[in-house]
């Protein structure tokens, strides 16, 4: 009986050392991984927490804490891509607004303060002061347009439309433009309908800017050509210029808001940057895309892709 009870003793006490070490151990590996992480939080790094360890809970618990970590990156991140968008299109838009009102200021001035002016030329500066009253006007709507767009419950209604009719009418609205700035015109467009799920006013406005976008920056090319064609499951309609094009360092930031080349903020090619924005949403709320491909006075393409439906 006493060795018995000698054996359960030593047996007792040897669990005891077994959970005092695990104890201790648990407690020291919890008190290096929180140093750790406290570290890159600290450092705001993107490392992870590397531990080696034989204990299956600690292991998933790293594994968790890792994509937790990985989450937080990504939300740092976007918060900072956000943030420097919004002070980018904060800057944009105050370019964009004070340039027209120190105009408008100026128009102002001139009618309220030049008492030589004939009647004559005070209608003409009228005239002018209308029209930058009009053009401002123009581009806050834009702006609010693409608000009302990015807003999460915004959807446009849907319905069964022929693309080849919508791209004739669109191009005959141009045309007198298009002879104006002496363009060779390339329309490339079947007899035969093609038929997608769409809005007519949303593909209006789109090809209406790509239009007026190709006009206005690659009208240098001589060339304006628009083309409908089916693939496989899909039509696409390509808007081309042979102009100066785009930089492929600014190609994949064209459809980002308020977003202009620096040419663009000349008088002779003043654009708000947000057409393309509000374009390349349209046509996402059709369950389309748009890509883009330039090479200077070779061919600039903005290219629309929608599903086509056949019944």
């Amino acid at each position: 009986m006493i060795i018995l009870l000698t054996i359960l003793s030593a047996v007792l006490l040897i669990l005891n050392g077994i959970q005092y070490y695990s104890r201790r151990n648990l407690h020291r590996n919890l008190h290096e991984i929180s140093e750790v992480i406290s570290t890159i939080i600290t450092q705001e790094s993107a490392e992870k927490v590397l531990f080696r360890t034989d204990q299956h809970a600690i292991q998933n618990l790293l594994i968790q804490i890792n994509r937790l970590l990985d989450y937080n990156q990504k939300t740092f991140a976007d918060y900072a891509k956000t943030k420097n968008s919004l002070q980018k299109l904060i800057s944009n838009m105050s370019h964009d607004l004070k340039t027209p009102l120190t105009v408008i200021l100026g128009y102002v001035e001139k009618l309220k303060l030049d008492e030589k002016l004939t009647a004559k030329e005070k209608e003409m500066v009228t005239l002018r002061l209308h029209e930058k009253v009009m053009s401002l006007i123009a581009l806050l709507n834009q702006f609010f347009d693409l608000v009302k767009i990015e807003s999460e419950d915004y959807h446009i209604p849907l319905s069964k439309l022929s693309l080849n009719e919508i791209c004739r009418k669109t191009v005959l609205d141009f045309y007198d433009l298009l002879q104006s700035k002496g363009l060779q015109v390339e329309i490339d467009i079947p007899e035969q309908d093609s038929y997608i799920f769409g809005n007519e006013q949303a593909l209006n406005r789109v090809l209406s800017n790509l239009i007026s976008n190709a006009i206005r920056y690659g009208s240098d090319g001589g060339v304006f050509g628009l083309k409908l064609q089916e693939n496989i499951g899909t039509v696409s309609v390509e808007i081309w210029d042979k102009g100066k094009g785009i930089a492929e360092i600014h190609q994949d930031r064209v459809f980002e808001r308020l977003f202009t080349l620096d040419d663009a903020r000349n008088p002779m090619f003043q654009g708000s940057g947000l057409g393309l924005s509000i374009s390349k949403r349209l046509i996402e709320q059709m369950k389309g895309s748009i890509h883009l491909s330039s090479e200077p006075f070779e061919r600039t393409s903005f290219i629309c892709r929608f599903k086509q439906i056949t019944y």
